[in-house]
């Protein structure tokens, strides 16, 4: 395992005959006449900048941050922060995180975020950003919906933050995750005028995405998020677009599926495990065998396949990197520490906000914004199970996703409920690199 594990790291020197699924990957797109070859004195180009756009993300760390930490010693700093701005959604999703999970404390909450509360965010991150010495912050805009905060408020957020940040050396990504039922042309000229990348939440073409994501009246949503998309990817606004977010689902075809994405031209795509638990697990899980591992190694298949892709897939970029001992770009995989923090409608801020799924108060900090500002919480270090670190495939899957470990006899003391799935899945794509550079 560990010599094959070597190759999958992309360690072995010389030229070699990269697949034109890879390309984009490598940081590289292929010419014509180069026939894809790729050289570097590990025999590859430097691994690919991080991928924005697409929320909920736990960024990497730069180089020259993880440096400075080692050499300064401090404590790591979080640098991602997603900003509750509605509580509220106008898509009754059957699958969501939030409403449909023991977690009601969305009810009590304002519905929506006040200018003030908006002010003092801004103000105290940057604070934070400037004590810590942070080279990047990524602020995500989020619900609920957020869009039903309205574009004005939108745009007054967006202005705080980089008024608070102005004349500091941190730089400011800032993201909009949306449903896309709420997009457009007004919206998207507020987006531009604050630098605001957009990602949008859609599972297919129409049939598998209004599979689920319809409005309460049960009402389809596939045909407003399509021209939600049209306008994403229009010149005027293609800048803007920051990718695709798709939810698993095994009654979906996975290849028409990643068909249906790959047609909207997105910068990237990802893909997300539908949350579950090992008291209440997700579809067909636990099984005797490995449903969502399949369904992805036929997506991966098509991808890698296809010679004329230029879709970036986060969570294979995320593999291959870890692979070739990177870090990730999901908070999902890997063993860095989750460095993502939430702040709801009323300032409170809490921790891995799909811990709803487990039980009431499951990601509450007892922290406030107004009251306590950024410091005095970093971020999350994961305790690894036993069966975990013996694994070896552990240092990539990274025991998954935090709530996916719940039961309710040893609390998150487990491998996650997908651990069959994703132990397929890394193996696979390990065997597939393997084969390809060998």
């Amino acid at each position: 395992m560990t010599e094959s594990r070597e190759v999958f790291r992309y360690t072995s020197p010389g030229v070699h005959r990269a697949p034109p699924a890879l390309l984009p990957l490598l940081g590289k797109d292929k010419k014509e006449g180069d026939g894809g070859e790729t050289k570097g004195g590990d025999g590859f180009e430097a691994a690919p900048p991080p991928l924005r756009g697409l929320a909920p993300v736990s960024r990497a760390r730069t180089v020259a941050q993880a440096k400075r930490d080692e050499r300064t010693d401090r404590p790591l700093a979080f640098d991602t922060v997603v900003l509750k701005v509605h509580s509220r959604c106008n898509l009754s999703c059957d699958y969501c995180y939030v409403y449909t999970s023991p977690d009601r404390s969305w009810a009590r909450r304002p519905r929506v975020m006040e200018k003030p509360l908006m002010l003092t965010v801004a103000d105290r991150l940057a604070e934070y950003a400037s004590r810590h010495g942070l080279d990047e912050v990524t602020v995500i805009l989020h619900g609920g919906e957020p869009l039903l905060a309205g574009r004005d408020r939108i745009g007054f957020l967006a202005g705080a933050v980089r008024a608070a940040f102005e004349g500091l050396a941190t730089t400011v990504h800032l993201v909009l995750q949306t449903n896309g039922t709420l997009l457009d042309v007004p919206v998207l000229r507020v987006l531009d005028r604050w630098g605001v990348t957009v990602g949008v939440s859609v599972d297919g073409g129409a049939a598998e995405h209004d599979r689920h994501r319809r409005y309460p009246s049960g009402r389809a949503s596939h045909d407003r998020v399509a021209a939600a998309l049209d306008l994403l990817r229009s010149p005027a606004h293609r800048h803007l677009f920051g990718g695709l977010l798709c939810t698993v689902d095994l009654e979906n075809d996975p290849v028409t599926t990643y068909e249906s994405l790959a047609e909207h031209e997105p910068p990237v795509l990802d893909f997300l495990l539908p949350h579950g638990t090992w008291e209440a697990p997700p579809p067909r899980l636990p099984s005797q065998g490995t449903p969502y591992a399949d369904w992805l190694i036929a997506v991966f298949e098509r991808w890698w396949a296809d010679s004329e892709t230029r879709v970036r897939i986060r969570m294979f970029d995320s593999l291959f990197r870890l692979g070739r001992g990177g870090s990730s770009l999901r908070s999902d995989l890997g063993t860095a520490p989750v460095t993502c923090v939430i702040v709801e409608t009323d300032g409170a801020i809490e921790v891995h906000d799909n811990l709803k799924i487990v039980y009431e108060g499951a990601g509450v900090t007892g922290r406030n914004v107004m009251r306590d500002g950024f410091d005095g919480g970093g971020p999350v270090h994961e305790k690894t199970c036993a069966a975990c670190a013996r694994c070896p495939v552990f240092t990539i899957c990274g025991g998954g996703t935090r709530a996916h470990r719940y039961r309710a006899v040893n609390g998150f003391d487990n491998p996650t409920v997908y651990c069959a799935d994703m132990r397929r899945l890394i193996e696979h794509v390990e065997r597939r690199v393997s084969a390809w550079v060998c």
